[in-house]
């Protein structure tokens, strides 16, 4: 079994708390920890911008990561939410059989 760490940014706690409740309902993930407020530097529209921001790292395995993906952008404001999919190459037997034990 494959597991992964997904991450995505928004722009307000409660956008980040909505998708990880929706998340774990879903049993797409097993945890979502929400972390912030952060600061992001990025360009968009041809110009550079500033924000504060939340970021949610999303517990899944590899298997879900579409659904997980589809599920993120169905609860966030942004035109083009930042989805980042990271492989777990390795973790503790005990923490990596409860993630998946409990998504699916």
């Amino acid at each position: 079994m494959k597991f992964v760490q997904v991450s995505t940014t928004t722009a307000r706690e409660e956008d980040a708390q909505r998708i990880a409740d929706a998340l774990v309902a879903q049993r797409l993930a097993g945890c979502v920890q929400i972390l912030g407020p952060i600061r992001s530097t990025f360009r968009w529209q041809d110009r550079v911008d500033t924000a504060q921001e939340w970021i949610c790292l999303v517990k899944s395995r590899e298997d879900l990561y579409a659904r997980v993906e589809a599920a993120i952008k169905a609860n966030h404001s942004y035109e083009v939410p930042e989805i980042l999919c990271t492989p777990v190459t390795a973790g503790s037997a005990e923490y990596l059989g409860w993630l998946d034990s409990v998504v699916g």
